[in-house]
């Protein structure tokens, strides 16, 4: 896997779901697989479609229910496609976009995710945690009343979920990716908070802040 301040800008799946909305592609399963392998192959493909095909795999191999798994889908793309609208279970469709990014990677298989302490990062979990309580409040009344998006109440309990299940790197990721979607309002503090965790991370500094906080 590339060292993550390699990636100057989001990475993973979570990188790439901030491009699932209206005006990039259209609202199907077809349209958005070759959209995510085209905007790959835009950019160094093989690293970026190796992280891919490692979050997708990561969740869909995780112990979170199904349900948890759909809403932060939908969270990470506000809502705007539901990939059970074309008749796929959400695990099978992150299947389905590892499938679809797997041959960008160079290898014939995917390589299974680990679950070492390394990968799931158990130091920094209670800070993701924390940060995600600060805005528990908020986030939760606009992944509900957003508007042009469908309601999602149990947004706040799936990521707390998400963050012993997935680990830190992860579970980081996804909050990030919910509160840039919905926009949620960042003070100083907690914006000095978060990206505190992407350094500890080693993320990129523009990584915490690519496609714009709420500050």
């Amino acid at each position: 896997m590339k060292p993550r301040g390699d990636f100057s800008r989001g990475f993973g799946l979570t990188g790439l779901t901030k491009y699932i909305r209206p005006g990039y592609i259209p609202h199907n399963a077809e349209a958005i697989l070759a959209f995510l392998t085209e905007t790959l192959l835009a950019n160094d493909k093989k690293e970026y479609a190796s992280e891919v095909v490692d979050d997708a795999l990561r969740l869909t191999r995780s112990a979170l229910p199904d349900e948890v798994l759909s809403v932060l889908w939908l969270a990470a793309t506000r809502g705007y496609f539901d990939p059970q609208d074309d008749g796929f279970g959400i695990r099978a469709w992150l299947e389905r976009i590892a499938e679809a990014c797997l041959p960008l990677t160079g290898q014939d298989r995917a390589i299974e995710p680990s679950a070492g302490d390394e990968d799931l990062r158990p130091d920094l979990q209670p800070a993701v945690l924390a940060e995600l309580d600060t805005v528990a409040d908020t986030l939760s009344k606009e992944a509900v009343t957003a508007f042009g998006a469908p309601p999602l109440p149990t947004l706040v309990p799936a990521l707390e979920a998400a963050v012993p299940v997935l680990g830190a790197d992860l579970a980081f990721r996804l909050f990030l990716r919910a509160i840039k979607a919905y926009f949620v309002p960042i003070s100083p503090t907690q914006l000095a908070h978060i990206e505190e965790i992407g350094e500890r991370l080693g993320y990129h500094e523009y990584v915490v802040h690519d496609d714009g906080l709420n500050t």
